[in-house]
């Protein structure tokens, strides 16, 4: 079990999130639902808090109402090996969410992801400043992330 285990406010479709989330992620779990009961606040039957793992991450979510919305001060970072798995999250999760930059995204309810190729980090932290710098250039100008586009920027 996680020691810090993130905790997402949903309005109330957390069951809608927790479906979504299951046609994305192959590794995909429901470990535990708490449901409203007749003394609410919520309808009674409906999701209350639930605890699900994604990928081996461990996440409670609750249908808090529409006090809160994500925000980008907090995002997910889905480690990619190969443009493939970078099209095939970055396809899933912008489906009726927005594309931003440097490989963000909001899903469609607003969470906020980072769909990065491994070898970005490791060629953003290249001793050589000049080929980082390339590197960085490049990312800079992407939306998606290009592996071939980051190999040839650090390529020169």
């Amino acid at each position: 079990m996680n020691k810090i285990t993130p905790f997402l406010w949903f309005d109330n479709n957390l069951e809608e999130a927790m479906e979504f989330y299951q046609t994305v992620f192959k590794n995909f779990s429901v470990n535990n639902v708490l449901r409203y009961s007749k003394a609410g606040p919520g309808p009674e039957g409906a999701v209350m808090t639930a605890s699900f793992t994604l990928n081996g991450q461990e996440f409670t979510g609750m249908n808090g109402g529409p006090q809160y919305k994500f925000t980008e001060a907090v995002s997910f970072v889905i480690d990619c090996q190969t443009q493939e798995e970078v099209d095939y999250y970055w396809e899933k999760l912008t489906a009726g969410g927005q594309e931003v930059a440097c490989g963000w995204l909001k899903d469609k309810f607003g969470l906020s992801w980072q769909v990065t190729p491994s070898v970005l980090i490791k060629y953003l932290g290249d001793n050589d400043k000049e080929k980082a710098g390339r590197v960085m250039q490049a990312m800079m100008q992407m939306v998606k992330l290009d592996v071939k586009g980051i190999e040839d920027a650090y390529n020169g």
